[in-house]
């Protein structure tokens, strides 16, 4: 059962996944995520990472509906998706796994590090809008180097879809989540 926290967080991951706003998720509102992700420079229409972007996106969807669609009716509501918070951790592995798709996609520059800048296009591609990002670099980037490394990205990618404990830092990968 997720806690006070979970809850909260994923609240907010709902809400970027809910395009059009209406309390569930459908097909439609991950191809409309696909569209939002096609902006960053990286993943535009026709590259190999668009491709994997897609697969990984239309992938969630996937997992998320024969997951936790309860009632069979095609869509996903939030007490639907809570349910799916206790498997989370079992799925580490997986979940780490999605981490690349996404490190490259925000790496506009190909670098091999995600930047301030592209961490906060990160979020506003997730979400969907633009959002405060005050002070959230710095609670991800503890040793202070500027950046987050592929392998730093992965354990904050994981930390954020699995973590119950809000000191934990990947809860702020994906910016700021409803109070």
């Amino acid at each position: 059962m997720a806690s006070a926290f979970q809850e909260r967080k994923l609240k907010g991951m709902f809400a970027a996944f809910d395009a059009d706003g209406d309390g569930y998720l459908r097909q439609d509102d991950f191809t409309a995520l696909v569209a939002r992700w096609s902006l960053l420079p990286a993943v535009g229409p026709g590259t190999p990472l668009r491709a994997r972007v897609e697969t990984l996106l239309m992938g969630w969807w996937d997992a998320v509906l024969d997951a936790v669609d309860a009632n069979g009716d095609g869509t996903v509501d939030m007490s639907e998706l809570l349910s799916l918070v206790d498997r989370l951790p079992t799925m580490a592995e997986a979940v780490t796994a999605t981490a690349d798709t996404v490190f490259d996609a925000v790496d506009a520059n190909g670098d091999g590090r995600i930047s301030p800048e592209e961490h906060h296009r990160l979020v506003e591609t997730w979400n969907g809008r633009p959002g405060d990002m005050t002070g959230v670099f710095e609670l991800l980037d503890p040793n202070g180097d500027g950046h987050l490394g592929r392998e730093e990205f992965a354990f904050l990618w994981r930390q954020f879809w699995t973590s119950d404990d809000p000191a934990e830092p990947g809860n702020w990968l994906c910016g700021r989540f409803p109070g």
